[in-house]
This record gives structure tokens, sequence and C-alpha cells, in this order.
């Protein structure tokens, strides 16, 4: 259900949606402008709307901050951008965690490439590695540390110091990349 809000003298709509997986509610805010809200379905809608409310500043904030980011080439993760890139982005993929799994010697089984909004890749419990076709887009710095913290899920998959530790032997400016990552894509 589409709900039309009046944030700061703005009309903003918020694409409001039950969800039998969600545990808690969630509100993002995308590059597009667009806004959804996720909630689960023991949650009263009513209760839905106090929680939109009270994060209005934020939501404009993002808003806003999109719109500062226009002159910037902003990828919308079209259909047609995603199939004239994805075997570039695969192709890339593939080399890097060739290069990686040298060293690492982890067992995976296929890798992927998606079009998604809200996450760089993903590593199921099967041992499939998928990626954002976006990655190419991104600086190698943060490509190589994307496809090693997946590669890297293979052995602990979870984000615990073990896992930390095991991404660091190839990533050794760990907090400088992922400082970088939240500023590039914010």
């Amino acid at each position: 259900m589409k709900r039309k809000l009046l944030i700061k003298n703005q009309n903003i709509t918020v694409d409001i949606k039950k969800s039998k997986k969600a545990k808690r509610m969630r509100i993002a805010v995308y590059c597009d402008g667009s806004v959804v809200a996720v909630y689960p379905e023991n949650v009263l809608f009513s209760r839905i709307l106090s929680v939109i409310e009270n994060k209005i500043s934020w939501i404009k904030e993002k808003i806003d901050f999109f719109n500062l980011k226009q002159n910037i080439a902003v990828f919308k993760g079209t259909k047609r951008e995603y199939i004239k890139n994805k075997d570039i982005s695969l192709e890339l993929v593939k080399n890097r965690v060739e290069y990686f799994n040298q060293f690492y010697k982890f067992h995976y089984n296929k890798i992927s490439i998606k079009n998604q909004k809200t996450r760089w890749g993903s590593c199921s419990k099967k041992g499939n590695l998928n990626f954002n076709y976006k990655i190419i887009f991104l600086p190698k710095e943060l490509q190589d540390y994307l496809i090693v913290h997946e590669l890297c899920h293979l052995k602990e998959f979870n984000h615990s110091k073990k896992f930390w530790d095991l991404v660091k032997l190839q990533i050794p400016n760990l907090n400088q990349v992922s400082k970088m990552l939240r500023k590039h894509i914010r």
C-alpha cells in the first residue's frame, strides 16, 4: 500500500509492505528517492505510521542526500543496465574470486550476478556466491573487499572475530576500506 506523507512541505510517498518473513520493521530510502517500509504481520498499522512519522527527519535527510548525488552517476538497476553489464560483472568477479581463492583454497559451488537494490553480495549455505552487477562501477579496492568478504563467508558463515581475521589476511586495511564503502554508498 502506498501512502503519501507531507514531510517538511514536501509530499513523500512511502510504500508500506507487510511481510511474513520480517522479524522487525525496516525503513529504506533508495537512491531513486523511493521509500519503502516493511513490517511483520503482528504489528499494528497505527504503530507503523507512528514509526514512520518518528523517522521523518531521517527520511528527508536521505532523500536530500540522494538528490544532491544526482550529478553523480546513479545506477538505478534497470533491467536494461543489468542485462548490458551482467556478463562483464561475472567475468570480473570470477577472475577476482579465482585470484583470492589461490590463497584461501575454499570450496564454492557457483557464482551468480544479480540485480539487487540493497545488497552488494551474499554467500549461501550451499556455497553459492552472489554479487550485485553494480560491483563493476566501484573502485577496484572496494570490489576486492566485497569479493573477499563473501569468499570468507564460505569458512565463517557469520561476522565473528574469526571471520574478520580471515578477511584481514587479504584486505589488511579493512577498516579504511569499509569506511570508504560506507561513504561511497551512502
